[in-house]
């Protein structure tokens, strides 16, 4: 992508389930990025956004044909990275485990359970190890700022957050959601880790936005959450949703330089690694533009 810095997307917004289209039609560029790690999601569209430059890629790609566990989440957040982006905004739908969490509302994580036992969780690797930080998985100062910045829409955002993430696709049994409220989750999803964790060992901030569709297993069978109930919450809510982003989203400051966690060295080198040419029809792009906007980051 050819872009200068004053026009390259510092922020990036990651759909989640039912948010397939974000950015003002007019100014959209569609930009298919050849990663070291395969084919991301799907294209990865630039364009403008509450006042801002932003990159936006649909988790699950088009038509939702991923399921989490098949989502590729480094070729993602590195694709994301090798064009300049600083700080990712995800949102996600996700069931409430927590009595103190009502379905139709919004949480902000500030921190995770990771349950999930399949997935790629790390640019670690080829002579490359990292020792991630991840006490705080959700970058402090941005859980802060969108928190304030959602409750200036009057939405009720607790001033709390534990999301469990497990590999699905299958919704947890109802002893699973015991055991996770029990360990102390509030609220439970399929896709948020590995990407925070990618996230910031490329450098970048992280905050997520999660919509509360149901109520996990349920106490009862009557209240045990299912796909349709998930899909037909959210597609009421979309209005909401995007609100709530573009209120994030309009108050980063695109100077934004989120904490490092890792050495920038480390970032340089995992930016710098070979890519591997998307099969066609889905992927295809120019090796030569993709590998140049990452040695453009790597400088």
């Amino acid at each position: 992508m050819d872009e200068t810095d004053d026009t390259r997307p510092r922020i990036a917004v990651i759909g989640g389930s039912g948010l397939y289209e974000l950015l003002d039609q007019d100014s959209r560029i569609d930009v298919e990025i050849a990663t070291p790690y395969g084919s991301p999601s799907g294209t990865i569209t630039v364009g403008d956004f509450a006042g801002r430059r932003v990159a936006f890629v649909t988790r699950h790609g088009a038509g939702h044909a991923l399921a989490p566990h098949e989502i590729n989440y480094r070729a993602n957040m590195w694709a994301l990275a090798s064009l300049g982006v600083r700080v990712v905004v995800s949102s996600s739908a996700v069931g409430g485990i927590s009595t103190e969490v009502g379905i139709g509302g919004f949480v902000i994580p500030d921190q995770m359970l990771d349950r999930t036992t399949t997935r790629e969780s790390s640019y670690s690797g080829e002579g490359l190890l990292i020792h991630l930080p991840f006490s705080d998985p959700f970058t402090p100062e941005l859980v802060a700022i969108a928190r304030d910045a959602v409750r200036t829409l009057g939405e009720e955002i607790p001033d709390f957050g534990t999301i469990a993430v497990i590999d699905g696709p299958r919704f947890s049994t109802r002893a699973e959601s015991r055991v996770l409220r029990r360990d102390g989750a509030d609220i439970i999803n399929m896709t948020q880790y590995p990407e925070a964790a990618l996230a910031q060992e490329l450098g970048m901030g992280i905050v997520n936005l999660s919509f509360v569709t149901d109520s996990d297993a349920g106490e009862t069978h009557d209240d045990a959450v299912d796909a349709d109930t998930v899909l037909h919450r959210l597609s009421a809510a979309q209005p909401r949703i995007r609100a709530a982003l573009a209120a994030i989203v309009a108050v980063i400051d695109p100077d934004y330089t989120p904490p490092r966690l890792v050495p920038e060295a480390v970032t340089r080198r995992i930016l710098a690694r070979p890519v591997v040419p998307a099969a066609a029809p889905a992927g295809e792009c120019a090796g030569g533009g993709n590998t140049s906007a990452a040695e453009e980051v790597a400088r």
